[in-house]
């Protein structure tokens, strides 16, 4: 519960502490907050409980850390419950990859993956070239004559 407390913000609640209730005062205070502490957790843990109980026997192994959404989704996806094929789509799916590729197409390089696939995608290119159904990407478009307006693309502006 309080992991992330520092020897110095403990230090400093200590001597709030004391000035706040003082040190006559203090042995009490502690004794009745951790009483209290003592009875939520007791609560909390009949509640749990009672809850369980009532689910029935089909949902024993019922946490309920496993409500929360973020708990959930790492169960779900990350552990080894693979009956979606799920690893098999992170795997293929390389963001890193495929924004390589994209860097390389708009810089004007080739890269390693992209060179067999730009060999596969020429030779399909000029089986096609006849219908003239798939521009290539990867070169430049010619540049028009000085007096030669641009296209106009209504739904660009």
């Amino acid at each position: 519960m309080f992991n992330d407390i520092g020897a110095l913000e403990l230090l400093t609640l200590v001597v709030l502490a004391v000035l706040v209730f003082g040190p006559e005062k203090l042995p009490k205070v502690i004794q009745d907050v951790t009483r209290t502490i003592r009875k939520i957790r007791e609560f909390s843990d009949s509640a749990k409980e009672d809850i369980r109980s009532e689910l029935g026997p089909q949902f024993k192994d019922f946490e309920f850390e496993d409500l929360n959404p973020k708990t959930f989704v790492r169960k779900q996806l990350m552990d080894g419950n693979d009956d979606l094929g799920l690893k098999e789509i992170r795997e293929s799916f390389d963001l890193r990859k495929e924004m390589a590729d994209v860097t390389d197409a708009v810089n004007g390089r080739e890269s390693a993956s992209s060179a067999s696939g730009a060999a596969a995608a020429a030779s399909a290119v000029g089986a096609s070239a006849g219908s003239g159904s798939a521009p290539d990407l990867l070169k430049k478009p010619a540049q028009p004559a000085k007096d030669e307006r641009p296209p106009f693309d209504a739904d660009a502006t």
